[in-house]
């Protein structure tokens, strides 16, 4: 492993955003080394509101690129001589990192991919065909652009059955438009609906892609979370795979992991290396995986160009990911080929939350099993936070859960669970 507090101080990195990704970045950097990261974003929002580990600057608008860039260019001018580090933990943000790099890298070094290769494995469709030539199966797909191809849709749907999954090609494009109803992915389960959704984009002026899925079946604890490190030679250094338990059910939140528990699955893992040897990528990367309960088979769904916004549990498993970061494009220390084994609970949910929704009695007898081995790892309980009001946020957003899961999550799935308890 990388040593990590045994190296001298590094300059403050800086680090875009302002929600829980951009957290989780902040306070490994922090565990890490002792320094106070710089953190720019557009609001003071609850995760990193009133934090004592970071220091906050805020731009008029935290949507509008130019802003971020000179912000970052006038916080260069007070450090002269210093190159910091700076990342980001959403797709736009990263986008706009690797979109400036010529302005930017004489006073930040910048631990992403080239532009070309973030926007192609950022592109849904894209990822597909990578994972095509590696041998990694993908759910059955189809494209449309719903702005050119409102009436051909029943030709190019009919190899797909409803219920379809339907989420646009690039998260970062899509961000930019507003429509009623929007969501991050929709399940849709009929032809109607699915014109509905067209419809929406259309009159929202979107003129991306999107795709249209087949429906894999299974619940949130189908889903599985890989996170690697290719280092700037090109290796896959580190790698960690995690068992999705529960998933967010907002619309603007849907698919994101809620809790799940580190393990090692080299099978996904060694799929994740043959997906790397396709492009010439650098940097952190996420891949969301689904398994199929018919027959096994491990359906990768898609990759974000960047470490993920749940990546605390890659520093509960044991490796702070911003030390490995730093060791390798701040130091230039090789690090060895690690995937880690340990076995921890990461959870942004209350535990009797989790317990209820979890149906699946094996995983909650594991899960317990792993509660009592090394308790769970919370992102927002981090001790050197001394701010009383920041304590207050924690405890109200986790028991503001409860609430969320009781308007979001499927009445189905609910009465599923009341069947079983």
């Amino acid at each position: 492993m990388p040593r990590e507090l045994s190296r001298p101080p590094i300059p403050a990195p800086v680090v875009l955003g302002a929600d829980i990704g951009t957290y989780a970045l902040a306070r490994a950097f922090h565990e890490a080394f002792g320094v106070r990261p710089i953190v720019v974003a557009g609001a003071a929002l609850g995760p990193v509101a009133h934090s004592t580990i970071l220091d906050l600057e805020l731009v008029d608008d935290g949507h509008d690129e130019e802003q971020i860039v000179t912000r970052l260019l006038e916080i260069a001018e007070r450090r002269p001589g210093t190159r910091s580090l700076v990342v980001a933990n959403s797709d736009w943000l990263v986008r706009t990192l690797v979109r400036h790099r010529d302005r930017l890298e004489p006073a930040y070094v910048i631990p992403f991919a080239s532009r070309d290769v973030v926007a192609q494995v950022s592109d849904k469709a894209a990822f597909a065909d990578l994972c095509a030539s590696a041998g990694i199966p993908t759910p059955r797909t189809v494209h449309i652009r719903p702005k050119k191809g409102l009436q051909h849709k029943p030709p190019r749907l009919a190899q797909l059955e409803f219920p379809v999954v339907a989420k646009p090609a690039s998260s970062a494009e899509y961000q930019q438009v507003s429509f009623p109803g929007k969501k991050k992915v929709f399940v849709l389960s009929t032809r109607e609906e699915c014109d509905a959704l067209w419809e929406a984009l259309c009159a929202a002026d979107y003129s991306g892609d999107f795709l249209v899925q087949e429906y894999i079946p299974g619940d949130d604890a189908q889903k599985r979370s890989i996170t690697a490190y290719v280092d700037s030679h090109g290796e896959v250094t580190l790698q960690v795979s995690a068992h999705v338990l529960l998933e967010e059910h907002t619309p603007s939140g849907l698919g994101n992991p809620a809790a799940m528990y580190t393990y090692r699955d080299d099978a996904l893992l060694d799929a994740a290396v043959a997906f790397f040897d396709q492009v010439e990528y650098r940097g952190f990367a996420n891949f969301d995986v689904k398994v199929d309960p018919r027959d096994g088979t491990a359906y990768f769904m898609e990759v974000n160009p960047r470490i993920g916004r749940n990546c605390h549990y890659v520093t509960a498993a044991g490796v702070n990911p911003m030390a490995w970061l730093v060791n390798d494009v701040i130091h230039a220390e090789k690090a060895p080929v690690t995937r880690v084994e340990t076995s921890v609970l990461y959870s942004v949910v209350p535990t009797g939350l989790l317990m209820r929704y979890l149906d699946d009695s094996r995983l909650t007898a594991q899960v317990r099993s792993i509660i009592r081995a090394t308790g769970v790892a919370r992102p927002f309980v981090y001790r050197a936070e001394r701010n009383i009001r920041r304590w207050v946020f924690v405890l109200l957003a986790y028991v503001n859960q409860w609430r969320k899961y009781a308007r979001h999550y499927p009445v189905h799935a609910w009465r599923a669970i009341r069947r079983h308890s």
